[in-house]
């Protein structure tokens, strides 16, 4: 499969220019191109003799061109070009904008296939910017006359530019070594892999689509399921501290704890602990909604670590939540005398006691204690993956919205430890089942569910954009009486580029950055100046270094500020007690998911907490995601409607899952993942190794490399 391997900047017709955009697709290999799927596809197969072409129909013409002239208007600044086409039976009219450029590809004389909607007019039949090709004798067409793929694209680049270079390839893959074994695409009716590339790039019908997108997403499935099956294998043969947990100890300190645990805590927590005393290491995901209590879990675990003599470690993705952690677990340990300290990149504190007074210490006299085993609780971000840290003994390591830490920032947590230590990765995005049984089936999984009993339910509100008056006067009052609010804005349509900008990949991306400041600019430039002018408002945006956007949420949680304007940048996990109002702008744009996580930015103390969506697209309460939101405050429940409304690639998005787009889309599909994960099991049970596959040892090895899982 080298030849899959090829650099795309190594065929024909791709220069510089096109070669970043194709890039900015994700696409760099030839492999990268064929697999770069269709998303829909143009049913342009009606080919019909012009004579019998109605209005409103979806027609494809074929004719030989025997006019054609372009016309400027110059009220419109526009170019016409207009053509006309025949055949034996009759003559049409076409009408394109703006491409004068029509004139040179199209030489009167040649046969061209037109596809697109019959329109009339005064004039009578015509067809308005419609797709076409010239046609060679005996050249099969590739844009019209047949089902045409419709790819995902980015600025500058089109689908008919994607299907221009795939279809030269694809007489070179028919035959290409197939790692799928031949008892397995037989059990189940599954087409070679040359065979279904060439048919979902290219289908004679939507039948043979479906079975070769059936084959395709089969192949990702099962690589995910593999890798899972010998990533649990692997993880068994690993020696870890056997923590055998005294019941009595814990239980102590969960009856010193300032409220009663929920039964889903409770469980979780004893999951955790028989998982501790097994002799190999704990691979387990806490999946708990927004407010639900999972810091309190894990503490319970690395106390019970601390109290036989371990560490344990908290890791969390900024120096923000990091403080939030030590803050809340030292308040939940006053009790005892377990040693805690927080270590960032700026900050180095230990946990005051009797014999310690002073919680600021040296950064080098605090790396002594953590090396020595004199700390056992350490919170931290990156900052502990420093060559100058040294672990004593861990036992726990607990990660922090696992998906913000890399392969390589985990395996620097366990370096040159003969014990490999337990790991707990902890999120607050709600999964479904079949998503957390394909991205982490190598994971144990526990899920809290219920929330603490003294949290009262945020009230949740769709507010038509006409009425948003209304709310900002609702929010003045919770100012007036001393609350706190958030004001969440979409990112705007991306601005047009000027053309020298737009050849690179970087600058494709940097301008919806930039469209997302621009929003978030406007709304706090329009609430600081004219509807609050009276308040302390501030702003948050992704453009903002991570230092400043640190500091903006401090000074936020200290109660330097009233409002806070911001982007979806808002931290998972940020504990704002005083915040009682989310109000999000244009709630429709975002899914639920993220809506659901915007709003468990508030309701996190005894106060009153209110969600308010304003409705920006006019059509009242009929907004299906806006009116589940605000029928329902289970996060799980909402993350499977979530998932039928919107589909697995909107709900996850690819980049942060790692799942391949078509991949994604089976995520539905049960059974097909149920037949994955039983092949895969089948297959490793009979060769544990893969020797007799070599061929699909060679994919799942650059399966591996190309998906990291973070």
């Amino acid at each position: 499969m080298e030849q899959l391997a090829t650099p795309v900047e190594k065929l024909s017709f791709v220069g510089p220019r096109s070669l970043a955009r194709l890039k900015e697709l994700g696409i760099r290999t030839v492999r990268d191109l064929l697999w770069h799927f269709p998303h829909r596809y143009d049913d342009f197969s009606n080919t019909m003799p012009i004579a019998e072409a109605q209005k409103d129909q979806v027609v494809n013409l074929v004719g030989y061109l025997t006019k054609l002239d372009n016309q400027r208007t110059w009220k419109k600044h526009m170019t016409i070009t207009t053509a006309w086409i025949e055949d034996e039976t009759d003559s049409i009219r076409v009408v394109w904008f703006n491409q004068p450029y029509l004139e040179k590809n199209l030489p009167l004389g040649c046969r061209v296939s037109l596809a697109g909607k019959v329109k009339l007019d005064k004039h009578g039949l015509f067809l308005s910017s419609p797709s076409y090709e010239k046609l060679a004798e005996g050249k099969e067409s590739t844009h019209t006359g047949r089902l045409v793929p419709v790819y995902p694209e980015t600025a500058g680049l089109t689908s008919k530019y994607l299907r221009f270079l795939i279809k030269p390839l694809l007489p070179y893959i028919i035959n290409l070594p197939d790692p799928l074994p031949q008892e397995i695409r037989e059990k189940y009716r599954l087409p070679t892999l040359g065979k279904a590339l060439a048919t979902i790039h290219f289908p004679a019908d939507l039948i043979t689509a479906q079975q070769a997108k059936r084959r395709l997403a089969f192949d990702e499935l099962f690589m995910f399921q593999l890798r899972s099956v010998i990533n649990r294998r692997r993880n068994l043969l690993l020696a870890a501290p056997r923590l055998k947990f005294d019941p009595a100890t814990v239980k102590a300190l969960v009856d010193q704890l300032p409220f009663q645990l929920t039964n889903d805590q409770r469980r979780a927590t004893f999951e955790i602990l028989k998982d501790l005393e097994k002799k190999y290491p704990m691979n387990r995901l806490l999946n708990g909604d927004v407010g639900s209590g999972k810091t309190v879990v894990a503490l319970l675990a690395a106390y019970a670590a601390a109290e036989l003599g371990w560490q344990a470690v908290f890791m969390a993705p900024t120096e923000v939540l990091a403080q939030q952690h030590y803050k809340t677990i030292t308040s939940l340990l006053k009790a005892t005398d377990t040693t805690v300290a927080l270590l960032t990149a700026s900050t180095a504190k230990q946990r005051a006691s009797d014999a310690i007074t002073e919680e600021n210490i040296p950064k080098v006299m605090l790396l002594k204690k953590i090396a020595s085993g004199e700390i056992k609780i350490v919170i931290a971000t990156q900052a502990i993956l420093q060559k100058d840290v040294k672990l004593s003994n861990p036992a726990l390591i607990v990660l922090d919205e696992q998906h913000r830490f890399g392969v390589a920032q985990r395996a620097a947590l366990l370096k040159n430890q003969k014990l490999v230590p337990h790991l707990l990765s902890m999120t607050a995005t709600p999964i479904p089942r079949t998503l957390a049984l394909t991205i982490y089936g190598d994971l144990d999984i526990s899920l809290i569910k219920e929330k603490p009993a003294e949290r009262k339910p945020i009230e949740t509100k769709v507010v038509p954009s006409d009425q948003r008056a209304t709310a900002h006067k609702f929010i003045d009052q919770e100012i007036a009486s001393g609350r706190q609010v958030f004001v969440i804005c979409p990112r705007i349509e991306t601005p047009e580029l000027p053309v020298v900008q737009m050849d690179s990949a970087k600058n494709l991306k940097q301008s919806s950055l930039w469209a997302e400041v621009k929003a978030v600019t406007e709304e706090y430039e329009k609430l600081k100046n004219e509807v609050f002018p009276h308040r302390r408002v501030a702003m948050l945006h992704g453009k903002l270094k991570p230092k400043e956007k640190e500091q903006i949420m401090h000074d936020f949680k200290a109660g330097h500020y009233d409002l806070l304007v911001s982007t979806s940048v808002i931290e998972v996990g940020i504990d704002i007690p005083n915040a009682s109002v989310m109000l999000i702008e244009n709630a429709e744009r975002f899914g639920l998911a993220q809506l659901h996580q915007f709003r468990g930015r508030v309701g996190r103390s005894a106060h009153q907490s209110y969600c308010l969506l304003i409705n920006g697209s006019g059509f009242g309460g009929e907004n299906h995601r806006l009116q589940a939101l605000a029928n329902s405050n289970d996060g799980f429940k909402l993350a499977e409607i979530d998932l039928t409304l919107r589909g697995p690639g909107e709900f996850m998005g690819t980049k942060q899952s790692g799942i391949p787009d078509l991949a994604m889309a089976s995520l539905t599909d049960l059974e097909l993942i149920k037949q994955a994960r039983l092949e895969a099991k089948n297959i490793l049970k009979q060769d544990p190794n893969l020797v007799n596959y070599s061929i699909l040892k060679e994919r799942l090895a650059e399966f591996q490399r190309l998906r990291h899982f973070e």
